[in-house]
């Protein structure tokens, strides 16, 4: 790492790979990259100063990222091996790394408080990074979303010797990491394209138990369908909103707040109030309060940055809230996402009439669970359900969001539209709370949706 002089980052809107480039900026490093498209990420992290284009072509690589013996090259799976400048790159012999391999790197450097499970890492591992940024113990953070707090997915701390990390088990990206302590939050099948199997799926998790370094500690959600294989010295916890080492008590749910008491083997917690008042966030406070507790912080200053953490951007995001409607987005793409997302709207606003919209990501998870799918959506009154977006894949014969709607319980109103007609069915619809979920492109749409529900 030291002989490294520029960093390029084939992929660098990604909200993982603008962290990591975002280290190297602060770290004096000229940063190159390449990106399809030109979002409100790329345009900040060239205010930053990174050399950003978004066309593949080899002659607009910065000349200070052609230099093989000082440029460390950088990609993300989701880039295809055909890409012209990763070719360009490999042909010329230059050091390339995975995104996680050089988080692997930070995670060595560093106490890494890590974040796994097939959801609630983003928001885990943000409530995680403004405990311990908001405290005497501080951090380092590369984070899978944009923080309200901070308005970004990386805190960078001079003094800290803690980084907490979101470690993804897409591609085995975690099994790069050496976690100081992690919590794994759930291990719901996911990315099958990958893995293939369940089981396989379930063995990645164990696999990265065992990178737990020997004086660590593991935090795993009760009730998983995994088995861990932790090291010798390793301390493993439980948790979880209803039992556990580390659970909650005395919940309090209602006039928008939610309150309860952390039951804790380091110390007790009464009256914790959630900045972002819905139930998962129960379950995933409990896990962070848990890394803060081991790496340090305070009660005090747990009980205060948890009442001030505003949230990540397109999770659990409202966009509006009045006394006649609410609008709200979030990133949930898994069945269980769904369910857990879905639960919490449901409960928040009991006796109101709620609309999900929902854009199926990716053929193959929705080929691998549309049935799933179909019922955690048939909780809500209606469903819109738009064409999927499919990332990284080709089209896959006979995979299309049909399977889902087919699968949707009677009792709900349900349609099927283009992304671009999403306005016209909202505006016609007579629900009054509106949820839009997926990670693909349909966030797009939320601002022209928020202005027809403004007029109401």
């Amino acid at each position: 790492m030291e002989k490294i002089k520029a960093v390029y980052f084939v992929g660098i809107g990604g909200i993982g790979m603008s962290a990591i480039a975002r280290y190297f900026l602060n770290e004096g490093i000229v940063v190159g990259g390449y990106d399809k498209t030109q979002t409100d990420l790329t345009r900040k992290l060239e205010e930053e100063g990174a050399q950003i284009h978004y066309e593949e072509n080899v002659n607009l690589i910065p000349e200070e990222c052609k230099d093989k013996d000082s440029c460390l090259v950088v990609y993300t799976p989701a880039i295809p091996d055909s890409h012209e400048e990763l070719v360009y790159f490999k042909r010329e012999g230059f050091d390339i790394q995975k995104r996680a391999q050089v988080l692997g790197y930070l995670t060595k450097a560093y106490k890494g408080l890590c974040v796994a499970g097939t959801h609630g890492k983003t928001t885990t591992s943000s409530m995680a990074a403004h405990l311990l940024h908001q405290s005497h113990v501080d951090c380092n953070a590369f984070l899978g979303g944009i923080t309200k707090n901070y308005g970004t997915n990386y805190i960078l701390s001079k003094k800290s010797e803690y980084v907490v990390v979101e470690a993804d088990e897409f591609d085995r990206s975690f099994h790069w990491l050496t976690p100081f302590a992690t919590v794994i939050t759930a291990t719901d099948a996911d990315h099958l394209d990958i893995y293939g199997t369940k089981e396989a799926y379930l063995e990645s998790f164990t696999k990265y138990t065992s990178l737990i370094r020997p004086d660590g500690f593991l935090i795993v959600h009760e009730g998983l369908e995994m088995e861990s294989d932790v090291q010798e010295g390793v301390t493993v916890f439980t948790y979880s909103r209803e039992k556990g080492d580390f659970h909650a008590e005395n919940v309090r749910i209602g006039n928008g707040e939610i309150f309860f008491d952390l039951i804790s083997p380091i110390e007790c917690i009464k009256d914790i109030q959630l900045g972002v008042p819905v139930s998962i966030n129960i379950d995933n406070g409990i896990a962070a309060m848990a890394l803060a507790q081991l790496s340090g912080v305070s009660a005090d200053e747990i009980k205060s940055a948890m009442a001030s953490f505003k949230g990540v951007d397109r999770r659990f995001d409202f966009q509006l809230k009045n006394d006649k409607v609410a609008f709200l987005t979030d990133y949930a793409h898994h069945p269980e996402e769904i369910r857990q997302s879905v639960s919490s709207v449901c409960e928040l606003y009991k006796g109101r009439k709620i609309m999900g919209i929902f854009q199926p990501h990716l053929y193959t998870r929705t080929r691998d669970f549309y049935k799933e799918f179909a019922e955690s959506l048939s909780l809500l009154d209606e469903v819109v359900l738009v064409d999927i977006y499919p990332a990284r894949e080709e089209p896959i014969p006979g995979v299309t969001s049909e399977l889902i709607y087919n699968e949707l319980a009677n009792s709900v109103v349900k349609t099927m539209c283009h992304k671009e007609d999403l306005p016209q069915v909202v505006q016609t619809s007579d629900a009054d709370v509106f949820i839009l979920l997926g990670a693909g492109d349909v966030e797009a749409c939320a601002p022209q949706i928020t202005e027809i529900l403004k007029k109401r």
